[in-house]
């Protein structure tokens, strides 16, 4: 089951694309996060939200918003290394992989049939309640305005 406004965030940690472990609702303390799950890294679609995602995280640093993005694949960290410097992207890369999905399904996205992540975006506020959380068809490009605008009402 997906997870819903009001439900407590996950407390889990995750290998990011440089080498780092993150913890996913472990952000500064005054800091909102968004957490975008992706299916597959260097598919189209996923490459259009990871732009657009980078783009939006430019956009609340520069009017001083304190959201930060997270964007979760069951890919290795070594294919979320590479898609980065492929990119050239500032975005946080957490990789999913092992155990394959933990992350995945405790947020309520996890394709148990193809074994992939599905396209989930979560709000996590400073205080790791979930804000806002939707999911959409693996094959639907997501607009994420409305995930920042409930980042920024969560501050």
């Amino acid at each position: 089951m997906i997870l819903r406004p009001g439900d407590r965030a996950p407390d889990l940690t995750l290998p990011d694309h440089l080498g780092s472990v993150i913890t996913l609702i472990e952000a500064a303390p005054l800091t909102a996060r968004v957490l975008a799950f992706v299916p597959f890294a260097f598919s189209p679609i996923c490459g259009d939200e990871l732009a657009a995602l980078e783009q939006w995280q430019e956009q609340m640093r520069k009017g001083s918003h304190a959201v930060d993005v997270v964007v979760v694949s069951t890919d290795s960290k070594y294919t979320l290394a590479a898609w980065a410097r492929q990119t050239r992207v500032d975005v946080t890369l957490a990789s999913d992989f092992w155990p394959h999905g933990e992350a995945a399904r405790a947020f309520g996205v996890f394709d148990e049939i193809h074994g992939v992540a599905e396209r989930g975006v979560f709000v996590i506020s400073p205080g790791g309640t979930i804000v806002s959380g939707r999911h959409v068809a693996r094959t639907e490009t997501r607009d994420f305005s409305e995930d920042f605008a409930a980042a920024l009402s969560s501050l």
